[in-house]
């Protein structure tokens, strides 16, 4: 999809992108002090794996980054993406950076086990 289809962009909880259905994919955060938790992802099934939920993170990084903020990834797409993108793992809070892939794996399918109790993630 290209980017020109829809803009990405955020309130104060959300960071959101209207997609040309009408539909909406969406990153749920939360800021507290100076740390911004990445708690919920979701892109509608028809725009999965075309690097939508990808981009909203990257807007995070940058939206982080700007407010001197750092990142703790709590849902499963956001460990996915930091897991994936190594070079990312600056803004993370302390306790993430220098993750092994062991603990970044273990990360993720406590992740995914707490969204399966709760019906959560869908990216």
């Amino acid at each position: 999809m290209a980017s020109s289809n829809y803009v990405i962009k955020h309130t104060s909880q959300v960071i959101y992108a209207t997609l040309p259905s009408g539909s909406k994919a969406y990153l749920k955060y939360l800021v507290d002090g100076n740390t911004m938790k990445l708690l919920e992802t979701y892109v509608p099934p028809e725009f999965r794996g075309k690097g939508i939920a990808a981009r909203l993170l990257e807007y995070a990084v940058n939206l982080a980054q700007s407010n001197g903020w750092l990142i703790e990834p709590v849902c499963s797409y956001a460990i996915h993406y930091f897991a994936r993108n190594p070079s990312k793992r600056g803004i993370l809070v302390e306790r993430y950076r220098d993750l092994s892939e062991e603990g970044w794996k273990r990360l993720f399918e406590e992740a995914r086990a707490r969204e399966a109790k709760k019906g959560g993630d869908r990216s």
